[in-house]
């Protein structure tokens, strides 16, 4: 048996056994860690889909505590000696947060920190009552979650408080969605008043889905489905409702009187599992023990601990114990050969921060291939300094060409490509290849999101239509996955001839993902395998990639006609994320309900994009609007024809602007002013360079010759 080095982290090593078959055993040992004392405040941030703590990423691994009974100290807690009991086996089982209903007075939280634990803090309310019927019940709530975050803040045990826990649905509608998600923004911000370094997010759950909580720090969703594809499926929705944000499962459990504890134990192990598989970026296991006391009762004929009310282990200890002392993300199974393409041309300004992200993947069977294809600046010297590199120099060919060159190169089982401009998580490629392993599709994409920026003008660009993104067609089936972070099997792209050479800058992901589906392959989605995407840093810049995805979506119009709309533009099956022009459209969405509005799932359904929703942005309405205004000039008939259509335009661009989540050091009139500008040029300068190369294609097409009329 070898011993194989995986890089968990950029300064930790661990050991994996390596059998015959390739399977990956975990060598660490699972034995009890001693109590590990918070002394100072370390501060966990959000970076995109994960925490962390200063550059490491930080799994939430926790379980739920409570309510119970109050005791004799005064709080619903149980005595001092047995929560410090508690806490002590917890550290045993590997968690390190610590879900609790109502606010932690100060022994608890400073007993916390002793042990290690960070605590997810819920304030309770009246939230059984339709309590939007009463300021007086509002300006209650409002205080009390003001009182609870002061109560906490500062302390090193506080991770983050959540605002709500499961406003029942039939209050949700009694109300009406929108009255009640602004008042949980609301409480949101009197939350971040009181702690403004704090982390707070609400606790929602399948019933209430339609609330669309997109405002807080991370999703939270309350989950309960024992079917271990229903699970899975499940957690692709709440991925894409999370967008780029963590998501965390802050409540998922088995009752064991009624599954047993050893089918609570495979459920757990199942649903751990496919939570860490699938990116969650942390975990509570509802509950710690048996003991549960609730609208002033103790509850007896439920029984979801993972100790029993005498804090006797149940099997669900062990199982439990087993994730949450592993390493993460997951082993996987195996590790194929990944080969990472990277195409430069003149990338000096980011190829370091692209080579220097490569080179710290937690991945141990891969290869980066860089092709430079003809730089004339100072990208050949900078990935010189790279020695893991292979590099290809060429003269300048185009994109597509320079990818082919990287297929012909590569040695993996696996081709994925990123862009110079992209700097890729550490997990990137396991989560790719653990969705290549679960799904047997020969393509997968992952999300690419923008790093923070430095000045306001890349801060609007970044947010601005037209970035690259992904398209699905569910939750867990794309499109289209965006270029810069996509992967093949390479026996796949051989069997298509890799990429079309006409594409040089552009378009040549649309193609090949089209390409794909018209040959009966499924392209797939991983929501945490992610890349860091610079967006364009001028205003300039930013109107020159949009001509070149103009000029793109006329050379692949002249292959996929049927995907394009009269307008000439792409005609998406699915729905566009991360895109602000997804949310430029008309129709209100649709809740289904159930029966009576009872309904377990109860979805939001999307109006799908129409030419409609866009139409006051295209060009060709600006022309028409154009030509009538200058055709009332002349007659002097009818002129608020066109103001009407300038007037709508205008507050198209306007509406998008105030939606665009624009980074909060920059925010401001003049933000939003920049940002509705760039909705409107956006499309107009890609329409026009659209209509220029369709115009240049259709002169080289030689016309049909018949030898009769």
């Amino acid at each position: 048996m070898g011993v194989l080095r995986v890089k968990i982290a950029r300064n930790e090593k661990r050991e994996f056994a390596v059998n015959g078959g390739g399977i990956l055993q975990n060598l660490m040992s699972s034995s009890s860690r001693s109590p590990t004392t918070l002394a100072d405040r370390e501060a966990v941030t959000v970076k995109g889909k994960f925490f962390f703590k200063r550059d490491q990423k930080f799994f939430l691994k926790g379980v739920s505590y409570g309510p119970f009974s109050t005791g004799t100290h005064g709080e619903p807690f149980p005595e001092k000696p047995v929560v410090e009991k508690d806490f002590a086996m917890m550290a045993q089982l590997g968690a390190n947060c610590l879900r609790i209903y109502t606010v932690a007075p100060d022994w608890l939280l400073d007993l916390a920190a002793t042990y290690g634990l960070r605590l997810l803090i819920g304030i309770p309310w009246s939230q059984h009552i339709a309590f939007l019927d009463s300021s007086a019940v509002q300006a209650e709530i409002r205080n009390c979650i003001a009182t609870g975050v002061k109560a906490c803040r500062n302390h090193p045990a506080a991770f983050a408080y959540l605002v709500g826990n499961e406003i029942p649905s039939d209050i949700v509608r009694w109300h009406g969605q929108k009255r009640v998600r602004a008042f949980v923004k609301e409480l949101m911000a009197v939350a971040k008043d009181s702690d403004p370094e704090g982390l707070v997010s609400y606790a929602n759950y399948p019933c209430t889905e339609y609330l669309n909580i997109d405002f807080t720090d991370f999703l939270c969703f309350n989950v309960y489905l024992h079917q271990e594809k229903d699970f899975r499926r499940y957690l692709s929705r709440l991925h894409n409702l999370a967008g780029d944000k963590p998501l965390v499962l802050s409540e998922f459990g088995v009752d064991s009187i009624r599954e047993g504890t050893q089918e609570q134990a495979q459920i757990l192990s199942q649903k751990l599992s496919s939570s860490f598989d699938m990116g969650a970026a942390g975990t509570i296991v509802f509950s710690w023990t048996d003991e549960w006391f609730t609208g002033g009762y103790a509850i007896q004929d439920w029984a979801f601990g993972l100790v029993d009310a005498e804090r006797n282990k149940k099997p669900a200890f062990d199982t439990v114990q087993q994730y949450y002392t592993a390493p993460l993300p997951p082993v996987l199974p195996e590790y194929p050969k990944v080969s990472v393409v990277v195409c430069a041309y003149n990338a000096e300004r980011t190829m370091d921060s692209c080579l220097a992200s490569l080179k710290e993947l937690n991945y141990p069977n891969y290869e980066v291939i860089v092709v430079n294809d003809g730089s004339t600046d100072g990208t050949l010297e900078i990935t010189q300094r790279y020695d893991y590199v292979r590099l290809i120099s060429q003269e300048n060919k185009g994109l597509s060409a320079a990818r082919n060159v990287g297929i012909a190169a590569a040695t993996g089982e696996i081709v994925a490509f990123t862009d110079s401009d992209c700097m890729a998580d550490p997990d990137w490629l396991t989560y790719l290849v653990a969705k290549f392993l679960s799904s047997g599709l020969a393509a997968v994409g992952g999300p690419n999101l923008s790093p923070p920026e430095d000045s306001l003008v890349p801060a609007c660009v970044a947010v601005s239509p037209g970035v690259p993104t992904h398209v699905l067609l569910s939750d867990e089936v794309a499109e289209h996955i965006a270029g810069c972070n996509m992967a093949f099997r390479r026996e796949v792209l051989q069997e298509i001839d890799g990429f079309d050479r006409q594409y040089r800058a552009a378009g040549d992901d649309v193609d090949i993902c089209w390409r794909l589906q018209d040959k009966g392959y499924a392209i797939g989605f991983s929501p945490a395998a992610i890349v860091w995407h610079f967006r364009r840093n001028t205003v300039d810049a930013y109107l020159k990639q949009q001509r070149g995805y103009g000029k793109a979506e006329a050379l692949v119009y002249f292959k996929h006609p049927n995907r394009f709309n009269l307008l000439g533009q792409p005609s998406w099956a699915g729905r566009i994320y991360g895109d602000l022009s997804s949310f430029l459209r008309f129709g209100q969405p649709v809740i289904y309900s159930g029966v009576f509005g009872r309904g377990l799932f109860q979805t939001l359904y999307e109006p799908s994009g129409s030419l409609i929703s866009y139409l006051p942005l295209t060009l060709e309405w600006n022309v028409a609007a154009g030509v009538l205004f200058v055709s009332a000039l002349v007659s002097g008939d009818y002129p608020w024809v066109a103001a009407a259509m300038f007037l709508t335009s205008f507050v198209w661009c306007i509406a998008g602007a105030l939606q665009a989540r624009i980074e909060e050091r920059f925010q401001g009139a003049r933000a939003r002013l920049l940002v509705a500008v760039l909705i409107y040029l956006g499309p107009i300068v890609r329409s026009v360079e659209r209509y220029r190369w369709r115009i240049k294609q259709l002169t080289k097409v030689e016309p049909i010759k018949f030898d009769k009329p």
